[in-house]
């Protein structure tokens, strides 16, 4: 089956995730996609900018998806990176520490159980501590393959996350799906050469190749050959 074929035969709407076609693994993100964070992640953000004389609505609007540091960088471009990674590894424990009102997407457990036996992997701009403490958190199974932020020299936008996680797990970029909810993670998956589902209101603002307001009716098929689309929704 190619890219552009379906697994209907009529023409499904562009923002539906079975408009996707097939495809071979799934590469997902977890703050925003699996897991919501955001309640924790303005806390800490918040605070950051506030201490050092930031906009904290502005600040929230460069954080999402982003590596700490690469936040740091973009908000204080004077400041020397060794400050910016210094601070961010405060940041990360902090975060860490911080699980108050982290939950998982609507959908996002059953899904997980879904796609157990199908190739997958995290790709995540947290650290590994941080991210197997929301994944904790929020009840879900961790993947056995993943990419964290100590596996890459890049933090999102750059496509070097999701590149390694196609490489870990066997696949050709064109044959790997993202789900993603932030723009710089939208951007480093099109970088990848990725098609894209993005996952709740933040991401559909960045036009991703379809979007599910959350997890609950992203079901993935697989066939005898391995080929991998996502089912029609369920019709009540």
């Amino acid at each position: 089956m190619s890219r552009s074929e379906t697994p209907a035969e009529t023409p499904v709407p562009a923002s539906r995730p079975e408009a996707i076609g097939a495809f071979r693994a799934l590469l997902l993100d977890m703050d925003g996609t699996l897991v919501d964070s955001d309640a924790a992640v303005e806390r800490v953000w918040r605070s950051w900018a506030i201490g050092h004389g930031l906009d904290p609505d502005e600040t929230l609007k460069v954080v999402h998806g982003r590596q700490g540091y690469a936040t740091m960088a973009a908000l204080l471009p004077e400041r020397p990176m060794e400050e910016n990674l210094a601070e961010n590894r405060q940041l990360l424990a902090r975060e860490t520490a911080d699980l108050d009102g982290v939950v998982p997407i609507g959908g996002a457990s059953a899904f997980m159980d879904s796609v157990a036996a199908l190739p997958h992997a995290l790709v995540t701009s947290a650290d590994e501590a941080l991210a197997a403490a929301r994944m904790n958190a929020a009840g879900l199974r961790m993947p056995e393959t993943r990419v964290t932020a100590e596996c890459v020299g890049a933090s999102k936008p750059d496509p070097e996350g999701f590149l390694k996680g196609a490489a870990e797990l066997g696949f050709a970029p064109a044959d790997c799906v993202v789900l993603e909810d932030s723009e710089a993670g939208i951007t480093a998956a099109r970088a990848a050469g990725m098609r894209v589902l993005g996952i709740g209101p933040r991401a559909a603002a960045f036009a991703p190749d379809a979007h599910a307001p959350d997890l609950t009716d992203v079901r993935v098929l697989a066939d005898a050959s391995g080929a991998l689309t996502f089912a029609p929704a369920r019709s009540d």
